[in-house]
């Protein structure tokens, strides 16, 4: 799945309630590095960011939680860490990001090593909301080109492994996205949410209603899934949008939340209906595609300023404040460039 933007491997959860669950996070962080091949440098700068990351969590919301993964975009891979909290938020960012400066009798210098010491780094923190701080280490360098896209997977709490997948295709005409949530949950959801993926990874362009019949077929030997798929054309500035079972979609611009419409069905044994509907999508759009996981009654609105930050920031919010808590949940976040490429 090189041609793919997607998490590679299972996503790694780390609970952070206790100063070992930091260390544990840190483990974790130099197992992935290992994995991806980093110099031992580079795999110092992870440890030190992992760490800085739990502790603050630790230290101004008493706990949290951590999601590390290897993700691949279009062929160049890193490793994303995102540190989430419910605790009392920041109120001045700027101040907080400098060095020596700490609300909770420390050093003051855990924020700012983490923005110099990550190829992207970002942020978003709001009096009684909380905090979500993400961080990018590419395995070769930062790309000239970054990618405007992010997503989380959480696992149902008993399970280690998610049924729920994402994966974005970059053509030279704009993207493809996919986002399927397996029958239940565990290994056998998670086998048929990969299925979908394999099907966007070897098609070449197609419609989304061709892709999904596609998919239709490749998910027969699984137990299903509900899939939405969506194409993103550049040049014309509109969404194709094709979708089975209960994905949540939607296209947030100048004008608002525009919500998409899915049939009813599982996609590989209960598929009865499949066509394309076509939206607007302007330049700077913002397409969000959420697992029934995740409840439908958020409005970013509510969240001054984070409608801007990295989309896997605003994944991460949405996953934080509207995770039902009894499947898996995923959300994928991909923005609309500003200008042609």
């Amino acid at each position: 799945m090189e041609n793919l933007s997607s998490t590679l491997d299972p996503v790694r959860w780390v609970a952070i309630h206790h100063a070992s669950d930091a260390a544990e996070a840190r483990r974790v962080g130099q197992g992935l590095a290992a994995q991806l091949g980093l110099s031992e440098t580079r795999s110092g700068q992870l440890a030190i960011m992992v760490t800085e990351a739990a502790t603050n969590i630790l230290k101004h919301a008493g706990d949290g939680r951590m999601q590390l993964a290897i993700v691949n975009h279009g062929g160049l891979r890193c490793i994303e860490v995102l540190a989430i909290d419910q605790g009392p938020g920041i109120a001045n960012l700027a101040q907080a990001m400098t060095d020596g400066v700490s609300s909770a009798g420390t050093a003051g210098t855990g924020l700012g090593a983490m923005r110099r010491l990550a190829d992207q780094f970002d942020w978003y923190s709001a009096p009684g909301k909380g905090t979500v701080i993400f961080l990018r280490l590419w395995q070769a360098g930062t790309p000239a080109r970054l990618p405007q896209l992010g997503g989380v997977c959480l696992p149902l709490a008993s399970e280690t492994v998610s049924g729920d997948a994402w994966a974005v295709r970059v053509q030279a005409d704009g993207l493809t996205l996919l986002a399927a949530d397996g029958l239940g949950h565990g290994p056998e959801a998670a086998k048929a949410a990969d299925a979908a993926l394999a099907v966007l990874a070897a098609q070449s362009a197609q419609a989304p209603s061709e892709l999904m019949l596609a998919c239709h077929q490749a998910l027969r030997p699984t137990r299903g899934a509900a899939v939405a798929i969506a194409a993103l054309d550049s040049a014309t500035q509109q969404l194709k949008f094709a979708g089975v079972g209960n994905i949540s979609a939607c296209i947030i611009g100048d004008e608002g939340r525009r919500q998409l419409m899915s049939h009813n069905g599982i996609v590989g044994h209960n598929m009865r209906k499949v066509q394309d509907l076509l939206f607007p999508c302007p330049r700077g759009a913002t397409v969000i595609l959420a697992s029934d996981g995740i409840g439908t009654n958020w409005d970013l609105a509510t969240y001054p300023g984070l409608l801007a930050r990295e989309p896997a920031v605003i994944a991460a919010v949405l996953l934080r404040d509207y995770s039902r808590g009894r499947d898996d949940a995923s959300v994928l976040v991909v923005r609309m460039p500003e200008s042609a490429a």
